[in-house]
């Protein structure tokens, strides 16, 4: 279990530690040196007598206790000199930033089990091997640089790459964003990024934790953990963001469904982030602007007003802004608005964008941020676009937004794109606490991310209406593979999905006696080619025994078939909702358009299951066709609620049932406050 004593030591062994601050272990050190580390600071070297002016030894055995030893020797000396910190030094805490692990050989996934082993046994925790090391509030125990300065305002970063981490924090200085800690995880022998945001989520406290996290994942092992800890701080006040990489999928998957074709793990992570209330990004870049973001105050409405003596940007800004769904509204004629403008030059808009023109002061843009917060009920936010027009100094207009920053109460985004001509006073409005968006259109996309991230979702819904003995007694005696028609009907019966009445027939006469218990119309489909509509496997409207006795014929003869499905004739707005089994991540559920829209469109939206009713109704409102699903140019609307409670409850049963591994519903008929299930797929598979 992570402890204090890897954050807050008071005292440090760095074995390994050199003269040569070519070298990870002598730059480590150069790096605690000259962060001022408050605590006792011991060097291990069996070559020099003394190392940068450290008290130094020659060996592990000769040195007193301490509370935390870094580790920078070959990987196969680590064991041993591990061993002898945890039972004779006491040592609670270990960095080992070594290479030569499990990323590398046998040997070395051999060498790195044993320092897990030794860390367990001493009830120690351990941070790599192979990572970059780790920068606490009084300690920096990294080998790299930059080193940002600390403040407790700052963002607390763990990435599961050592050099990623390093060109995230290289983004991230230039526009202000400031640091409170960064734990680089390495090999995450035994602790991995999910333990380091559980330890931040039980120890936080409201007036001296960092309230924003940042993270870059490589892979989630423990998915529960991290969204039961990420969704505990965000409702603590805290807010994150991450980047998880390896989305895309080397080569193609077999899909034997339409949710086979569109589920992925990589939509299993983004069902676990929204799931969470974690606001996902996709690159260095749009993950420290999102962390600039996190720095500012919240914005609580979508009006925002463009403050700018540049049309270009304001221009690129607005397009970005309201194509996330945020507003740039037109100010509203008022004695408010005339005395704005008669307070600016001749030439200036205040329509919004309000453009106070190259020659504009810091005096002008004091009068146009007090209107926007005094005046301007609409405006709920201001972006304020200033770089350098090479007329007279800036100083001044920095100094004032810097104020204004500190005074308004609504958010105000500093966009100062002169980072080259007036390099000098741009370093003194960042080095005054200040975050700076260099680039107007990529805080246009993360700003609509971030106002559009969905919070953490509540308790799931529908788990104590599932009967789980008549389910799992079901599921017992299926064997591996697609499911029987009645198979199908009896798990979408437990779920609570209502279903169109069928028959399956093997016979004509069979097929004429299901058409007279059914009734006209009704629809026939194979069974056994797995899509139907590739094969002309489908009849509808059929309203006679003549065209039964023909259809029956035809179907019969498609390659694979081994009967068919007489089933009501049900009509409405095709739905779609589909189930697939991740590891790790349980089942992730899919909704969208139904028929052969789902994946000629591809427009599904993900969710982690079991569900929650706002999870499933906001799954459903995230999707691009949802102007069709609220009545489109005459065609009826979809009622909403009731299509996330069939997704929801379907969500409750797979709780229950993790040997399904796929399932399709498409199409569901939704028709008035009616929607009924009209084909379904469930593939299950046992474990040998």
């Amino acid at each position: 279990m992570i402890n204090d004593k890897l954050f807050y030591p008071e005292s440090i062994a760095v074995v390994g530690a050199s003269n040569n601050i070519e070298k990870p272990g002598g730059k480590l050190l150069k790096n605690l040196i000259d962060t001022n580390f408050k605590g006792r600071l011991i060097a291990v070297n069996p070559h020099d007598i003394l190392v940068q002016g450290v008290e130094t030894y020659a060996n592990v055995v000769d040195i007193p206790c301490v509370d935390l030893a870094v580790l920078a020797i070959p990987a196969k000396l680590c064991p041993q000199v591990m061993q002898i910190l945890a039972e004779e030094k006491c040592v609670k805490a270990f960095i080992v930033i070594s290479a030569g692990f499990s990323e590398e050989s046998e040997a070395g996934a051999v060498l790195e089990k044993q320092l897990v082993d030794i860390a367990n046994q001493h009830k120690a925790c351990l941070i790599g091997p192979n990572c970059i090391g780790v920068l606490a509030p009084n300690h920096a125990s990294v080998f790299t640089t930059p080193v940002p300065g600390l403040s407790q305002k700052g963002a607390d970063f763990i990435s599961g790459s050592g050099a990623t981490a390093v060109f995230i924090m290289e983004s991230a200085i230039p526009k202000g964003l400031r640091f409170h800690s960064v734990v680089s995880v390495g090999n995450s022998a035994q602790h991995g990024i999910e333990d380091v945001l559980a330890y931040m989520d039980e120890t936080f406290d409201p007036h001296k934790s960092s309230k924003i996290k940042l993270l870059y994942i490589e892979n989630i092992s423990n998915p529960d953990r991290l969204l039961f800890h990420a969704q505990s701080l965000i409702r603590k006040g805290c807010r994150i963001a991450a980047i998880k990489a390896g989305s895309s999928e080397a080569g193609s998957r077999a899909a034997s469904s339409h949710t086979g074709a569109l589920a992925s793990s990589d939509l299993a992570v983004e069902a676990l982030f929204r799931k969470a209330g974690i606001v996902r990004c996709y690159g260095r870049e749009e993950l420290t602007t999102v962390g600039c973001i996190f720095s500012t105050k919240k914005l609580e409405g979508n009006n925002i007003a463009i403050i700018t003596h540049a049309g270009g940007p304001a221009v690129m800004l607005t397009d970005a802004l309201e194509a996330g769904g945020l507003k740039i509204p037109h100010l509203s004629e008022s004695a408010s608005k005339q005395k704005l403008k008669e307070a600016l030059l001749p030439g200036s808009s205040v329509e919004n964008p309000i453009d106070f023109l190259a020659t504009g002061t810091a005096q002008h843009l004091e009068t146009i941020i007090d209107a926007c917060e005094n005046d301007f009920d609409e405006i709920d936010a201001m972006a304020v676009i200033y770089g350098s027009p090479g007329l007279f100094p800036v100083r001044e207009v920095y100094k004032t937004l810097m104020k204004k920053m500190k005074t308004c109460s609504k958010p105000i985004y500093p966009i100062l794109p002169s980072v080259v001509n007036v390099h000098d006073d741009l370093s003194y409005f960042i080095s005054h606490g200040n975050v700076n968006f260099p680039d107007e259109v990529l805080l246009g996309k993360a700003l609509t991310k971030v106002f559009n991230a969905p919070p953490p979702f509540g308790s799931p819904e529908f788990l104590n209406e599932v009967d789980v003995a008549r389910l799992r007694k079901i599921i017992n005696r299926t064997v591996s593979g697609f499911q029987s028609p009645e198979i199908v009907g009896q798990l979408l019966d437990i779920a609570g999905i209502e279903r169109a009445r069928e028959i399956c027939v093997k016979t004509k006469n069979k097929a004429l006696d299901a058409a007279r218990s059914i009734g006209f119309p009704l629809v026939m489909k194979v069974i056994g080619p797995l899509h139907k509509t590739d094969v002309d496997g489908v009849s509808l409207n059929i309203k006679s025994f003549e065209t039964v006795q023909k259809e029956f014929d035809r179907l019969m003869h498609i390659k694979d078939t081994t009967s068919v499905l007489m089933a009501e004739m049900h009509s409405g707005t095709e739905l779609f909702i589909g189930a697939k089994y991740e590891n790790n991540f349980g089942h992730v559920m899919l909704c969208g358009l139904g028929g052969i829209f789902v994946e000629a469109l591809k427009d599904v939206t993900s969710g982690l299951a079991p569900l929650s009713m706002p999870e499933a109704v906001s799954m459903i409102k995230n999707l691009r066709a949802r102007k069709i699903l609220e009545g489109y140019r005459g065609t009826p609307a979809v009622e909403i609620e009731q299509f996330a409670r069939q997704l929801v409850k379907l969500s409750a049963m797979l709780r229950f049932a993790t040997e399904i591994k796929e399932m399709d519903i498409n199409p569901l008929l939704a028709n008035g406050e009616r929607i009924v299930a009209v084909d379904a797929r469930i593939r299950i598979e046992h474990d040998e």
